[in-house]
């Protein structure tokens, strides 16, 4: 069904738990992993510099998490995004890149004024996707079965 699906993360607990679903999905139709992790910058005169200041070590631990997927038999790669712009479209900018099929992010289950306020990466890449989205909310706790 699916060649190839991005599983978006920014390395929070948020979005590791959409991982699950993506490995289902991964597993169901032996399709390759495409893990899409965005080094957002500051633009200006502090450009050039990470948004988060444990950038470094995220990427660490986002890297050591696909080598112990590639180990565990999924055919699974890893795409860091440096940019300036807006998250959701540098991963449909990846997405678009790989032809991929599908995209599984996390939600973080912010309230409307919260969303509107902080943006929401989930509900953006509804509208500039190349593909369709899957977006586990903050309420899926154990993976899908089938």
């Amino acid at each position: 069904m699916f060649k190839t699906i991005v599983w978006a993360t920014d390395g929070s607990e948020d979005a590791d738990r959409a991982l699950p679903t993506a490995l289902d999905l991964v597993r169901e139709g032996g399709a390759k992993l495409l893990v899409v992790h965005v080094d957002v910058r500051l633009g200006g005169r502090s450009g050039g510099y990470p948004v988060l200041a444990d950038e470094d070590e995220l990427r660490r631990t986002i890297k050591s998490k696909v080598d112990e997927l590639v180990e565990g038999g999924v055919d699974a790669s890893l795409k860091i995004v440096r940019g300036h712009g807006d998250a959701a479209d540098l991963i449909a900018g990846v997405a678009t890149a790989a032809g991929a099929d599908l995209i599984v992010v996390g939600t973080r289950g912010h309230g409307r004024v919260a969303g509107m306020l902080l943006g929401s990466v989930a509900q953006r890449l509804l509208h500039v996707a190349p593909c369709p989205v899957v977006a586990v909310p903050r309420s899926v706790r154990e993976p899908a079965t089938a």
